[in-house]
């Protein structure tokens, strides 16, 4: 099947936000915790927004938040000179929309900061649907946000794919009823996501073009 509508991951997916995003996760733990936990304990929920993330380490709604917002403070002041669009990336994103693909991101970053980070990498205007963390009641690996960008695209499932780096988008999309895509210039590997099945794997940005020929 042909596939019309190309929906992407942001952090880890175009952008290389990672150091950036562990430099913040090790910030926010010295300042609440008093310690660093191992990058690893981070890394495993890459993928799903901060008040998830810090609930493993905190039940309590207020310290939560005040750890959500010392981590978006740090993230915020460092955020430029630490985030860059991987190699081939803008390319590759802008040679579907040039076919005439449907575009959209789905990301577990509120919305204005995914908009930073597409700023920084200069596709700010390459996107016809955005949906953040801030969107949606349930976030990734729950189908609603995927579901939210078709909804708002009016795109069928069918057709569809979904291309991220970690397992939480693949589980995402799979969920939602679109065709999944890894990509591996990100932080995970093929053996990370391999138990998953993706229908694609996409070793470099370049393969997307591979997704969608021209006709």
């Amino acid at each position: 099947m042909s596939l019309s509508t190309f929906l992407f991951d942001l952090d880890g997916t175009l952008i290389d936000s990672i150091e950036l995003i562990l430099r913040s996760y090790r910030h926010t733990m010295r300042l609440h915790r008093g310690h660093e936990p191992s990058d690893d304990v981070w890394m495993q929920g890459l993928g799903t927004p901060l008040w998830v993330q810090f609930r493993h380490f905190t039940e309590d709604p207020a310290e939560i938040e005040a750890m959500v917002a010392t981590y978006r403070a740090y993230n915020l002041a460092h955020h430029d000179e630490l985030v860059r669009p991987y190699a081939g990336v803008v390319e590759a994103v802008l040679a579907l929309r040039d076919r005439g693909k449907t575009l959209g991101l789905v990301t577990s970053k509120m919305r204005s900061g995914a908009l930073r980070g597409l700023r920084v990498a200069g596709l700010e205007d390459a996107f016809q649907v955005i949906v953040g963390a801030d969107e949606v009641t349930h976030p990734k690996p729950h189908p609603e946000p995927v579901l939210m960008a078709l909804e708002r695209l009016g795109a069928p499932a069918s057709g569809a794919v979904f291309a991220g780096d970690s397992r939480h988008d693949i589980e995402c999309g799979r969920a939602a009823g679109v065709k999944t895509a890894a990509v591996l210039w990100g932080p995970f590997d093929r053996s990370h996501l391999e138990d998953l099945e993706p229908d694609y794997w996409l070793e470099r940005p370049e393969d997307l073009t591979l997704l969608a020929p021209d006709t």
